[in-house]
């Protein structure tokens, strides 16, 4: 009997997005993220820190609305066209599958490869890489990290 084994096929690219901020943009593999939504029905709370924005209604759902700029040391700021990205939860946490990022405009669909060249650029808190994408740098998020500065401050 001659049995031959499957090799899986080798992906040479990814289909990413690039997610723009008030002061940089991210870069995220499509998969990451459930879904793009318009920003509206936040409840807030004046005792939250200042990088979680409050809650957001999502399919049943409510999800902690995060700004990644103050997550990482910066402010959180609300643009002219602010959207939402929903996107996986990575923690393995079993009542929390989804967190929400504030954007400061619509995402940009690209395919990636293994050969993004890094930029030598200093990085923020949450940020794992800077890589050159076109003519700009965009920055590699730390999603888990993220997550677990949300259960360190008790929050999920």
């Amino acid at each position: 009997m001659n049995q031959a084994v499957a090799t899986p096929p080798r992906v040479d690219s990814l289909t990413a997005l690039l997610l723009p901020l008030a002061d940089r943009t991210l870069l995220l593999p499509n998969v990451a993220v459930a879904e793009i939504i318009p920003y509206r029905g936040v409840q807030t709370s004046p005792d939250l820190p200042p990088w979680l924005l409050g809650q957001l209604g999502w399919r049943d759902l409510r999800l902690p609305l995060l700004s990644f700029e103050a997550a990482s040391g910066g402010r959180a700021q609300l643009g002219a066209t602010p959207r939402v990205a929903v996107f996986n939860a990575l923690g393995g946490r079993p009542r929390v599958k989804f967190l929400a990022l504030l954007l400061q405009g619509i995402p940009h669909s690209l395919k990636v490869d293994a050969h993004l060249a890094r930029v030598d650029a200093e990085l923020a808190p949450l940020e794992l890489a800077a890589v050159q994408v076109g003519d700009g740098v965009a920055r590699i998020p730390d999603l888990q990290a993220l997550e677990q500065k949300l259960a360190d401050a008790g929050l999920i």
